[in-house]
Formats: structure tokens, sequence, C-alpha cells
């Protein structure tokens, strides 16, 4: 066969074909009386926005402008509690432990899954692909880093306090293996990002109003369900089976243990073996349980949609992914980041107890925690710092 340039007479036509396409078919969806989602999109850049979305009418300006302004708020929330949850976990020497390197960690990803929506909140006020592809690699390698990074960061916390509650004496925590835990997270995530940033193993495109970018999860081949069934295996499979396994162990130890101590208890004839205790306060393993099933339950809203939506992207019927449908996975990630101060940090006592001694203004009312500990067992401690 005719070659040029290393390629075939046929390709040649073949690209050409698709640049002439691509042109007549930008501007072919700005002269239509219903514009269609890209109308507004150079054809340079057509390229790399999936076809999938092409299809779909353009969304009413204020769908865009909602959208926006609900991300601003969510970035101005997020920032300033994770913000917050890091200075106050760094500056604090009672706070600097080697358990706390995990929820720092936490949210530092949920304070760096927010800088990258300055690219939604511009692409969404001017209601599509504006600052085109350079913006979307950059929101996508953040959302990758922090994405991956959050939970598995939430699976190395369950498996912290699965060791502290179960195993206090065995594997104790220490800040250089906790650094190192910390450091993996972000190695495990660097193959994910490296081969999308390269495209040698999957891509970040637009998605939806094409103002925010993921993974490929639309294109139809081997590769790209390989790559997404591989992803949603690692980052959310392992950390999920994780999360769940490690949080009902502790529950289940808490709950023996309470057992034993009433039984204990009821031998002796006395109504508790702990001293100072409040019965108007609910028990240790209720208060466990109900921090285990918050995680719990956080992790999945926020995640299990934008799982679900890549497999269907991948090997179900794409039809069921229109744009607004995969706002929501992304709003609910956002969201979460939103919450994970208060689940992680905000119910900590020390945390509360120095927020109180650095930040008066916000009239936090928390009682020492010396004060509160007092004639407490050990275990009492270790159950309370976990929930």
């Amino acid at each position: 066969m005719d070659t040029v340039g290393g390629h075939s007479y046929s390709e040649q036509n073949s690209f050409g074909n698709f640049s002439t396409a691509l042109t007549l078919h930008a501007e072919a969806r700005m002269s239509t009386d219903v514009r269609l989602i890209g109308w507004n999109v150079p054809p340079e850049e057509m390229r790399h926005i999936p076809d999938h979305w092409l299809k779909y009418p353009e969304p009413p300006a204020h769908y865009h402008y909602i959208l926006g302004t609900l991300y601003l708020i969510f970035t101005t929330v997020s920032m300033a509690g994770n913000g917050v949850v890091v200075y106050i976990f760094s500056a604090a020497k009672s706070l600097r432990t080697p358990s706390n390197i995990f929820v720092i960690n936490l949210a530092i990803c949920d304070f760096f899954m927010m800088m990258k929506t300055p690219v939604f909140i511009y692409n969404s006020f001017h209601k599509g692909f504006a600052l085109g592809n350079f913006g979307c690699q950059v929101y996508g390698i953040l959302g990758a880093f922090t994405g991956i990074g959050a939970s598995t960061s939430n699976a190395l916390i369950a498996y912290d306090r699965y060791n502290v509650i179960t195993r206090p004496m065995e594997g104790k925590m220490t800040h250089g293996k906790a650094i190192c835990m910390v450091m993996c997270v972000y190695v495990y995530a660097l193959p994910f990002v490296i081969g999308c940033l390269t495209e040698s193993w999957g891509k970040f495109v637009p998605e939806g109003y094409l103002t925010s970018c993921t993974f490929d999860y639309l294109t139809d081949n081997f590769d790209t369900r390989l790559f997404v069934g591989t992803i949603f295996f690692c980052s959310f499979v392992c950390p999920t089976s994780m999360i769940v396994y490690y949080y009902s162990q502790i529950v289940g130890h808490v709950f023996s243990h309470e057992k034993a101590l009433r039984e204990q208890a009821k031998k002796m004839n006395v109504e508790s073996l702990r001293s100072n205790v409040d019965k108007s306060k609910e028990t240790a393993e209720i208060r466990i349980a109900k921090a285990a099933i918050t995680i719990c339950f956080l992790f999945f809203v926020s995640w299990t949609p934008y799982g679900v939506m890549s497999l269907i992207g991948a090997f179900g019927d794409k039809s069921l992914l229109t744009p607004g449908v995969t706002m929501i996975p992304a709003c609910t990630c956002k969201m979460v980041a939103c919450v994970d101060p208060f689940v992680y940090a905000i119910s900590h006592p020390r945390y509360r107890a120095e927020l109180q001694k650095r930040c008066p203004w916000l009239a936090i009312k928390e009682k020492s925690t010396e004060a509160s500990t007092a004639g407490s067992t050990t275990t009492e401690q270790q159950q309370t710092t976990a929930a």
C-alpha cells in the first residue's frame, strides 16, 4: 500500500475526513435551533470530547450557574474546614500522634480535592469547555490523586483504629511507619495518573456538561473496560472491604468487651466496674457503633454513585448516563470533602479542646481532656478517642 510520511493514503484520507467532520460538526451545532452540548467548543478541542455527550441539548444557562455556585459553596466550606483541621492537628503538640497523621492526610486530600474546582466554576460560568483540554488535565490529575488518596486514607484510618482498639499492645504505630504508609497512598495512585496523563492506559476527558473531567469510561474497547475495572477494584472495592472489615471487627470487639465487663460486675454484685460512670451518657459500644456506621455510610454515599456510573459507562447501557445524571456523583464526592472535618475531627474531644483554646470566638464549650477522662480505664480512653 502506498504511504506518505509513514501513513497510508487511506489513513491520511480518513484523518482528513475526520478533521473536516469535526469542523462541520461544530458549525452545525451552532446553527441548529436547539443548541447541542459542545456548540461553543473550538474545532481543535472537539477531539477530546467523548461523542456520547455531543448528542444531548445544551442545558439552560441557569443550570450552569447553579452548579457553579454550589461548587463555590463546597469549595469555601471544605477548604475552611479542612484547613482548620490541618492547622490544629499540626500545631497542637498533643494531637501530633502517629494515628492523627492519617486524619491530617485525609484533610489534605479533601483540601486539594477542592483546589481543582476553580476549573469547574470557570467552565460553568462560561457554559462549557472554556478552559479546554489543559484545564481538563489539571482537573483530572488533582481528582485522581485526591480521590484515590481519600479512599485509601479512610481505609488506613480504619486499620489504625482497629489496631488501637483490638490489639493495643501489638504493632504500635510510629510516626515513621505512619508517614511511610501515607507516602504509599500517593504511590498507589501514581500509575493511574501517569497512564491517563500520557494516554498510554486510560485518559482524562470531560463529562456531563463538559465542565468537569474524569477518567474515560465511555470509549467502547477492551483497554477502557480493563482500566475501569482495575481502578474500580483498586480505589473502591479494596478500600471499602477494608473499611467494612475493620470497623465491623471494632464494633464486635467493643460489644464483647462491654458484655464481659457487665458479666464480671454481675458476679461481683456491683453495678459497674467503671468509676465515675454517667448513667445519662451513651455506653461505649453505642458510641463506637455510631461512629463506625457514620464513617461507612459517608464513604458509601460519596463514592458508590461514581463507581456505579463508571461501570455503567464501561460495561452497561450508556444511554442511562445523561449529562444531568453524571453531575450527581460529581457533587456527592465534593460534598463528602465538606463533611469529613466534622466526622473525623470535630467529634474528637482533644481537637475540640484545642479549637476552643485557639479559636475562642467559635464559642465551643468543651471540658478539658484531663477532666473528662479522669477515673476512666485505659480501654475506655482508647474507645473514646477512636469514636
